[in-house]
């Protein structure tokens, strides 16, 4: 059964996201909050997890998964990024998108695209999320929490535990999270002079992008 983690969306309380960071430090999967939707997250480094967060998707390793840093100097270490994708990274962040570029050596083989080498990044602006980034030490690998054969992503923690406390470790409930899914922005055709792409229009605006 998923323990359940209560906490304040501002101030949460720092001995159960220390709890929380446990768990994914043990390769079991949280259901997080962010600033679009509720993310099911693991430890980067853990086959098992990332296997596991696969299946509750019932995605195959040609769905991207993300990886949530702390800031940008945490995302640097994972993908390779020239100055006009870090102007555009620095005009986003922290916010409600993510951003596809190419990874580097950091970057498990078995979590990247298996034909474009490329990964998903962001930096959520949601404070619970990004003190749990703090204390578990490293960026997480997530995925939006989209119920197999639904569209809609899950922003009510009560209802994630009941209908997935059998397949995670824990959830952490910070309050409801915006139902819309993060902005997703291809910025690898950058590398060779062409424009970003916009994979899928969500919570976060094109403008801010100048897109």
């Amino acid at each position: 059964m998923a323990q359940y983690f209560e906490v304040h969306p501002e101030n949460p309380q720092q001995r159960l996201l220390k709890q929380a960071a446990a768990l994914l430090q043990r390769g079991e999967i949280v259901a997080v909050p962010t600033d679009s939707s509720y993310a099911l997250a693991c430890h980067l480094d853990d086959k098992d997890a990332v296997d596991q967060l696969r299946r509750i998707r019932q995605v195959d390793d040609k769905h991207h998964l993300t990886l949530i840093c702390r800031d940008l100097s945490e995302l640097a270490n994972y993908a390779r990024v020239d100055n006009k994708q870090y102007r555009l990274l620095k005009a986003a962040t922290p916010g409600p998108y993510t951003f596809l570029l190419e990874a580097t050596k950091e970057v498990p083989r078995r979590v990247s695209h298996p034909q474009r080498k490329t990964i998903g990044l962001r930096v959520p602006d949601h404070k619970v999320l990004l003190e749990l980034l703090a204390l578990h030490g490293a960026p997480l690998l997530a995925t939006t929490l989209i119920a197999p054969g639904e569209t809609e992503a899950l922003n009510d923690a009560e209802v994630i535990r009941e209908r997935f406390e059998k397949q995670i470790a824990g959830v952490i409930d910070a309050g409801a999270c915006p139902s819309q899914p993060t902005t997703v922005v291809d910025l690898t055709p950058m590398g060779s002079g062409d424009d970003p792409v916009v994979v899928r229009q969500g919570r976060g605006a094109l403008s801010v992008l100048g897109l």
